[in-house]
């Protein structure tokens, strides 16, 4: 499986209210695993965004109906997929 992180932002006029959103990522959290994949991770952050989520899934398409899934909930992202360390270091060594 493939490791992903999306930079969250709220899109204000399909977002009701604070409350709404609090209650949005355990029904995330289902969506996603309904298309296949599995969310690890979400956080809020105070800067340019407003979550971060990782999340995994098995191919490029699938990360692609989760960042749907997301975005039908009122939240725009940026997808980006993650490489571990380990494996960057064994990719650059070779070259």
């Amino acid at each position: 499986m493939g490791t992903y992180m999306a930079l969250v932002d709220v899109v204000e006029s399909r977002v009701q209210n604070a409350q709404e959103l609090a209650s949005v990522w355990g029904d995330l959290r289902n969506d996603i695993a309904d298309v296949g994949g599995e969310m690890k991770d979400a956080y809020a952050i105070l800067g340019d965004h407003d979550f971060l989520i990782l999340f995994e899934a098995p191919d490029h398409e699938t990360a692609l109906q989760i960042s749907i899934v997301i975005e039908r909930r009122g939240l725009d992202m940026q997808t980006h997929e993650l490489l571990p360390v380990d494996e960057f270091g064994s990719l650059v060594q070779d070259v």
